[in-house]
């Protein structure tokens, strides 16, 4: 079988960062999402309320804002390799530190470290791989890599399934966490041999590199109004799917009084219905635009988590949505990884990136502790329901204020 045009036009530096980033951001995906598929065992466990476990979700997200501009701002003064070279170790250790914790305080700061690195992870993986696509397919390279997300979501579904299928609740929940520790040092070892991509070479060649007062050109004209369309748009993509995320197993659970094994089959069809939202949605990018399929996609995940949350159905109703409400979900991932790529100069990108992409990610992160205190008054299915169409909404705007980007070539400065 022959290898999509993106894949064959990458230099054998950029397959083996492609190659790297992807399992990159399987790794952290899956360990970021562990805590979803753990927190009905915690709540019992711990004895925890909905919204102490909707704040370990939240203080995860809103570190990884901090941790995703930072990154962002450093990769664009030292470069992309160096930064990701110490993000993978970052996360294997935080991660360590969640399976280690002994109290909630504990888990509480380990969550907070592990949202540093997995907003770091992710800001500069993105801008990586928007410098090795070529612009005509970049839509589709950027939203390949992005399906990695829907690769640890499986990932973090069976470790937590079967971890805690076979052992004890105590250290079975502990047990998930250090399933990835493997194949973080071998992502570190690809990357030890990684090169920097041409077009970040050209911008920012030896000893030019932008000065440290530079990142605050995001802020203003020209860039200013990309910098605020940019996170409307992360604000919006990453609030929806959060929401979603955090409270979806448990809300199978919990309210519904599915067994593990019945969950765990829905949350299949989440996660497959999610890895075709990203081909599909790569795909729909480069053919009919970034804002068309930013706006299609919301639309249809309003109506998609409507029908799931406000109708009364059946299991196997609510089974037959979970295909396209992963669909849409993740499917806007696949656009929003070039936009954000396009809207910045290279000198400015890992920083421009990184505030829109991040910093939407932690406003997001108000989210699953928004629907965990929602849930003693209307439930977590009707919280889940209107907190993920608010986030759709926002989505609908920031594509209407949005230029096209569609094809452009990435600029220098």
């Amino acid at each position: 079988m022959m290898a999509p045009r993106w894949y064959r036009d990458l230099d054998p530096n950029g397959r083996r960062a492609f190659a790297s980033t992807y399992a990159a951001f399987s790794m952290d995906a899956m360990n970021i999402q562990l805590y979803s598929f753990i927190l009905p065992v915690l709540l019992t466990l711990w004895q925890l309320s909905p919204s102490a476990g909707g704040l370990l979700a939240t203080v995860t997200l809103v570190a990884s804002a901090a941790g995703g501009w930072l990154a962002g701002m450093l990769s664009d003064r030292l470069g992309r390799v160096r930064v990701l070279k110490a993000t993978i170790l970052w996360m294997a250790l935080s991660t360590m530190a969640c399976g280690l914790a002994q109290s909630y305080e504990q888990l509480l700061v380990a969550r907070i470290v592990q949202g540093v690195g997995f907003g770091a992870e992710w800001a500069v993986g993105a801008v990586f791989m928007g410098e090795i696509a070529a612009a005509a397919t970049r839509g589709r390279l950027v939203g390949t890599a992005q399906s990695a997300w829907a690769v640890g979501w499986g990932l973090a579904a069976l470790s937590a399934t079967f971890a805690t299928a076979l052992l004890p609740a105590e250290p079975g929940w502990r047990a998930a966490f250090f399933l990835s520790l493997p194949a973080a040092g071998a992502i570190f070892l690809v990357r030890r041999r990684l090169e920097e991509s041409p077009t970040f070479l050209a911008a920012c060649p030896a000893g030019s590199g932008p000065r440290a007062q530079d990142w605050h050109r995001i802020f203003a004209r020209p860039l200013r109004g990309n910098t605020l369309r940019g996170s409307l748009l992360a604000i919006g993509t990453h609030g929806g799917y959060w929401a979603l995320a955090t409270w979806w197993p448990t809300m199978l659970k919990l309210e519904r009084g599915m067994t593990t094994a019945q969950a765990a089959t829905h949350m299949a069809m989440l996660v497959g219905g999610s890895l075709a939202g990203y081909a599909i949605g790569a795909a729909l990018s480069d053919r009919i635009g970034r804002r068309g399929t930013l706006a299609l996609f919301a639309a249809g995940g309003i109506v998609t988590v409507l029908l799931a949350t406000e109708l009364p159905l059946s299991d196997d109703a609510l089974l037959a949505l979970g295909a396209p409400l992963g669909l849409f979900a993740m499917g806007l991932y696949s656009a929003i990884g070039p936009v954000l790529n396009e809207l910045y100069p290279t000198r400015l990108r890992g920083s421009g990136l990184g505030f829109c992409y991040n910093v939407g990610r932690g406003v997001a992160g108000l989210a699953p502790f928004a629907v965990g205190g929602s849930i003693a008054t209307h439930g977590i299915a009707h919280s889940i329901g209107i907190y993920v169409s608010v986030a759709y909404v926002l989505v609908l705007v920031a594509a209407l204020l949005l230029r096209e980007t569609r094809g452009m070539e990435l600029v220098a400065a």
